[in-house]
């Protein structure tokens, strides 16, 4: 199993970024896939979850409506849209598996290395 983030970069408020993360080892479509984020002195925050399936997706209060997670089932790789981007949003963000396939979600030991979005002026 192999998570590899990437599309970090740093932006101006109000901009929008897509973040991906592709997956081997084991196909998406079957596990909640999850987005989380972690600033510098911080503990890491869950920021989106998507369901296996098509069994929906939930967010953190601070990103709904500026966040989507999906799925590009063809590249086995989950996707982060941001949108109207703040500095607050600035983090490493990092996806990760669920332990079980077409379960509800607890996180496994499966980390990517993280993509860096920093958001300033």
């Amino acid at each position: 199993v192999q998570l590899v983030e990437s599309g970090g970069k740093s932006v101006q408020p109000g901009e929008s970024l897509r973040l991906s993360c592709a997956a081997s080892g084991f196909t998406v479509d079957v596990y909640g896939m999850t987005w989380y984020r972690q600033a510098p002195g911080q503990e890491r925050e869950l920021v989106a979850l998507l369901n296996p399936g098509d069994r929906g997706a939930s967010y953190a209060d601070s990103v709904k409506g500026r966040f989507t997670i999906s799925r590009e089932r063809a590249d086995n790789t989950v996707i982060l849209q941001m949108t109207a981007l703040r500095p607050e949003d600035t983090a490493k963000y990092y996806c990760n598996r669920a332990q079980t396939a077409w379960a509800n979600y607890q996180p496994s030991n499966y980390w990517g290395q993280g993509t860096q979005v920093t958001v300033a002026s």
